[in-house]
């Protein structure tokens, strides 16, 4: 059964931070995609259980008009992780971008072992040299579940990005209030998330107490808003 969420919400101050273990549970969540202020299809993020402590988070989205395609607007991602001692950490990552008479792909590999991660396909032979890996790397899509996990009013977040060859440093800030965001016929309590050094790339979250996973997720281009997720159903997963 499918049920919308509960009125309450492409990413702190800890690089390492503990996940109480009943914080990562199954889900299946749906989106309204939304690409510069207009309707243009929908996604879907799952987090399920593939055995023990390791765990799958997926990101599909799809674009159902014409011109999606020319914006990047069909992507397929998705981490496989583990969490030894309560941390989200990757094992293997991959992505395909659908576009105009072309498919891109990417995949990698963390080694924790030799502590590199190492990316193959459709990349730059300079991203395919081994990346060196610290304790509590994760990737873009484990940062959507580390935001749930770490957000709390005036707060701020770091983490440090580990996809496609290269490693980036991610800092966000919590408001210090919450304020009432409305999505489809829903209105949420929830905290605003925002990326504090992306320069003309911003990221913004809105997070929500007692959901595991963001009730909306933007970006935007130079002032513009470019890509917009908007929750609009949430299930559990047995």
């Amino acid at each position: 059964m499918k049920t919308p969420f509960p009125r309450l919400m492409l990413f702190g101050a800890l690089a390492v931070t503990s996940l109480p273990a009943a914080a990562l549970e199954p889900f299946v969540a749906t989106y309204q995609a939304f690409n510069e202020g207009k309707l243009a299809g929908k996604a879907t993020m799952k987090v399920v259980n593939t055995d023990g402590d390791r765990w799958r988070v997926d990101l599909g989205i799809r674009g159902n008009r014409g011109l999606a395609k020319l914006v990047a607007l069909n992507i397929e991602q998705s981490t496989v992780f583990d969490t030894p001692s309560e941390l989200l950490r990757p094992l293997s990552q991959a992505t395909v971008k659908h576009a105009v008479f072309i498919d891109k792909k990417t995949s990698g590999v963390f080694d924790w072992t030799a502590r590199t991660a190492r990316w193959q396909g459709d990349l730059k032979e300079f991203r395919t040299a081994p990346v060196p890996l610290q304790d509590g790397d994760m990737t873009g899509l484990l940062m959507n579940l580390a935001v749930i996990r770490d957000a709390e009013p005036g707060k701020t977040l770091a983490y440090r990005v580990v996809e496609n060859g290269r490693a980036r440093e991610h800092q966000y800030s919590v408001a210090g209030q919450t304020e009432i965001v409305n999505v489809d016929e829903l209105s949420y309590d929830a905290m605003r998330v925002s990326r504090s050094n992306g320069g003309e790339t911003e990221t913004v979250f809105w997070v929500a107490s007692g959901v595991p996973t963001p009730i909306r997720i933007l970006q935007r281009e130079n002032g513009q808003d470019t890509i917009d997720l908007r929750l609009v159903e949430y299930q559990g997963v047995q």
